[in-house]
């Protein structure tokens, strides 16, 4: 469904990312795994088109996308739930999801919410709250809610756990392995590596915006140098 080819990317000046290439299939949960500054963020947000390219390709369905614009991007079935959710602070729940469904026919709203409160029943109990007061887990639950609202093939969710509570990391990771069941295409930023491996089929691993390792996550959690040295872990924990 979606391939990097050799692209380099970052901000003004900068390069955050060098000469990366993978692949996802339909279907699969990829995990981007790394520390902090490795270029994980700066990756998704290039597929979704916020991000310079300076070099290489990315397609979609067999499709270069390199040249669309972030919009057109959405059109095709790419969305995403920003690091920090970047919701709008003083809009409700219910008008954070309906500017999310911009893109969609106006009729089919109503049934996308549904998905979504199905997915996040706890959304339906604050539907006129202002999303600047929620929880910070209400607040990952609303973004990944928004992004669904574009009706996405490919969903990427950008440090999903960060700053939660168990319980809510619990509940996003519960609606991860859901929408995977449904046949929904997940690109995972996560520093929660033991969750990660959990959940996904395929590992790409940056530290300093290079690709590292790449490989199954049952691999990954048989390497012991890779868990030890790019994700902070013991291997009798990834165990």
């Amino acid at each position: 469904m979606l391939q990097l080819k050799n692209i380099d990317c970052g901000y003004g000046v900068f390069q955050a990312v060098h000469d990366l290439s993978f692949s996802v299939e339909q279907g699969q949960v990829f995990a981007l795994l790394g520390p902090n500054g490795a270029g994980k963020s700066s990756t998704i947000m290039s597929i979704a088109g916020h991000v310079k390219l300076f070099a290489g390709s990315i397609y979609f369905d067999g499709e270069d996308i390199t040249r669309l614009h972030a919009r057109e991007r959405v059109a095709k079935g790419i969305a995403v739930a920003p690091e920090g959710r970047r919701l709008f602070p003083d809009l409700t729940i219910e008008e954070n999801l309906t500017v999310g469904g911009y893109c969609q026919p106006k009729q089919r709203e109503a049934l996308n919410k549904d998905i979504v409160f199905t997915l996040f029943p706890r959304l339906t109990e604050r539907l006129k709250q202002p999303a600047g007061t929620l929880s910070g887990g209400e607040q990952q639950m609303l973004a990944i809610g928004r992004a669904m609202m574009t009706e996405p093939r490919l969903l990427m969710i950008d440090e999903v756990s960060l700053g939660l509570m168990p319980k809510m990391v619990d509940v996003c990771y519960k609606a991860i392995e859901h929408l995977k069941s449904q046949g929904v295409t997940i690109l995972l930023v996560e520093q929660n590596t033991k969750r990660a491996l959990e959940v996904a089929d395929q590992v790409c691993v940056l530290e300093s915006g290079n690709a590292v390792w790449q490989g199954t996550a049952a691999d990954a959690k048989k390497d012991p140098d890779l868990i030890e040295a790019f994700l902070g872990m013991s291997k009798e924990t990834a165990a």
